[in-house]
């Protein structure tokens, strides 16, 4: 599997919003997250019902900026900038670097966050 051609697909659906659907696509049933909150989930549905529950909570989306992506073997990171409006009038400007660990089937195994303001 084309690890970086995975990365490159993920990355066009996370830049378009559809985060939940590039969970769905992409990560592998075992996968994991990990960020710098001291967050996390186990298992791809909790990853699932976490994301669909944020993507509930946004009333815009300002923008999306995938900045860009680096692959070394099974490991790539990709840098984006994330600005939503939320339905509790709050506001959320993420710039942060998403590193992912991919299995031999093209499927993120362990998702990590890193705050890169």
């Amino acid at each position: 599997m084309n690890i970086k051609d995975q990365v490159q697909k993920m990355d066009a659906i996370v830049a378009q919003g559809a985060i939940v659907d590039a969970v769905k696509e992409f990560f592998a049933d075992s996968a994991n997250t990990s960020d710098y909150g001291n967050g996390g989930t186990t298992g791809k549905q909790e990853m699932i019902a976490k994301m669909e529950g944020f993507a509930g909570s946004i009333a815009k989306v300002n923008e999306i900026t995938h900045h860009n992506s680096i692959v070394d073997d099974n490991l790539s990171a990709s840098e984006f900038t994330f600005d939503f409006d939320m339905k509790d009038g709050s506001k959320i400007y993420w710039h942060e670097i998403i590193k992912r660990k991919w299995n031999t089937e093209g499927k993120v195994i362990h998702e990590e966050y890193f705050n890169a303001e």
